[in-house]
């Protein structure tokens, strides 16, 4: 993997490029949102919303790097038992043991699959390890000091997710729904042919996942912090009281702003006063299972029959989740 370039920052300029004209022409029409107070807010709940999830981030970053060049791919696979049950009780509890973000998850999943991974363990691993990890958790109690259960809450339900989805597949997918041209890598002589060794491969991928997960966070506080801002906190109310509305709503918003599960927990929180708790479980569940970066990558790894129907499992079956554990909240 090629090391950090500022190259790698266009991306974050592009947009703020093809803005600039729009700005320039409507902001001498609406002056009055340079205001002190409209500033202010802005500049808070951003500043607030980034400086909270950074070090998460980071932390998850360089415990995804650490495992992804120290932990065989091999030694994975020979832990994984033959029953199903079982099979599936390991797969979702594997992100305790390897916190890996959902940026990294698919390629490992992709590299263990072509190893004899079953595809009911894979799938249910791609799902759950984003969530059921010490990190993530950590930093799910952070955003939610005043509500705690929210945390519990995640944890169960992206676990009973999971699990679910993973048995689904072990009885309706008899053939492999693998794409063949699946590259085949040789990462782990990568990491040994790199100068510096697998130390300096390390904080070569911590670099690469923190910058490429860093866009996302900035785009999601960003746009948190504009709609906390400029939109009627009435309007949000609105949205936020009607039932299907708000799940769908703040499912939608996990989907396109593609959070890292590390950081999405500190955006929600800015929702917390605004949308039932149900809503904000829902869309830090959905969020690290399917979101825009997600999708593309499950449809590069899976036949696209097959991943519409995994897409389908996933938003139901939080969606319905949500609900279910929307009274306990």
């Amino acid at each position: 993997m090629a090391a950090f370039s500022p190259i790698k920052m266009l991306p974050l300029l592009l947009p703020a490029a093809f803005l600039i004209i729009p700005v320039v022409l409507w902001l001498p029409y609406h002056l009055e949102l340079l205001d002190n107070a409209y500033l202010y807010t802005f500049k808070t709940g951003f500043i607030g919303i980034l400086l909270e999830a950074l070090p998460f981030v980071l932390a998850g970053a360089l415990l995804s790097s650490l495992i992804g060049v120290f932990v065989p791919d091999e030694a994975i696979t020979r832990w994984i038992p033959r029953r199903v049950f079982p099979a599936l009780l390991f797969a979702c509890l594997l992100g305790v043991i390897f916190p890996i973000c959902e940026c990294g998850m698919i390629p490992l999943v992709r590299r263990l699959m072509r190893k004899g991974m079953p595809l009911h363990v894979g799938v249910a691993f791609i799902l759950s390890g984003p969530i059921l990890n010490p990190i993530v958790f950590t930093a799910t109690l952070t955003a939610f000091r005043s509500h705690p259960s929210l945390a519990y809450a995640r944890m169960g339900l992206a676990f009973a997710v999971a699990f679910i989805i993973g048995l689904i597949l072990y009885i309706t997918v008899k053939s492999s729904p693998l794409r063949l041209s699946i590259p085949r890598g040789g990462e782990a002589e990568h990491h040994d042919g790199m100068r510096g060794g697998k130390l300096a491969a390390v904080f070569t991928h911590a670099a690469d996942d923190f910058f490429e997960m860093g866009k996302y966070l900035i785009f999601g506080c960003l746009l948190t912090s504009l709609i906390q801002t400029f939109v009627v906190q009435s309007s949000l109310a609105s949205i936020g009281a009607r039932p299907l509305g708000s799940y769908l709503f703040m499912m939608g918003f996990a989907f396109i702003l593609s959070l890292c599960s590390t950081s999405d927990a500190f955006v929600g929180a800015a929702f917390l006063h605004s949308f039932p708790s149900g809503s904000l479980l829902a869309f830090m569940v959905l969020g690290p299972m399917l979101d825009f970066k997600n999708a593309m990558m499950l449809l590069s790894l899976f036949k696209t029959r097959f991943a519409f129907y995994l897409f389908f499992l996933i938003a139901s079956i939080v969606f319905t989740g949500a609900i279910l554990l929307s009274g306990w909240l």
